[in-house]
């Protein structure tokens, strides 16, 4: 199976930069080639998680506001992909880093995933996932 995915989608450069994403495998990422289609049709990460589901629930009354759990309202197999790729990264990701982080307060945050999957489809690569360096911290640190 893995390999009739890799030789349709061989020619896929959102196909090919989905997969650097630390948890996203050849069945992932064409999972999520296949169900968000051409991600040129949202202008922005924030549509395309709504599209899903992934956020969450908003009812407002004057100044009454209540937030819910995720709509659920979109792909089921999208969101599945996306919670399951948040699960199986690496031990020392920047994505296993968020989840060890947010899944107390708030659950998985597939969301930010299938943001991070709306750039790499839009740009062809992920720039996010490099931890910053040395020299970053230094002059963060400084106050600069």
């Amino acid at each position: 199976m893995d390999r009739l995915i890799a030789q349709a989608l061989a020619g896929d450069p959102g196909y090919r930069a989905v997969q650097t994403i630390p948890g996203i495998g050849s069945v992932f990422a064409a999972v999520m080639v296949a169900e968000i289609g051409d991600v040129a049709r949202f202008p922005s990460p924030g549509r395309l998680c709504s599209w899903a589901g992934l956020t969450p629930r908003h009812r407002a009354s004057d100044t009454k506001v209540h937030r819910g759990p995720i709509t659920k309202q979109g792909s089921p197999l999208l969101r599945w992909a996306c919670v399951e790729a948040v699960r199986r990264s690496g031990a020392d990701t920047p994505m296993r880093r968020l989840k060890d982080r947010v899944v107390n307060r708030c659950g998985t945050p597939a969301r930010k995933l299938l943001t991070r999957v709306c750039y790499a489809l839009r740009d062809g690569a992920v720039r996010c996932l490099t931890k910053p360096g040395p020299a970053r911290a230094g002059r963060n640190a400084a106050g600069a």
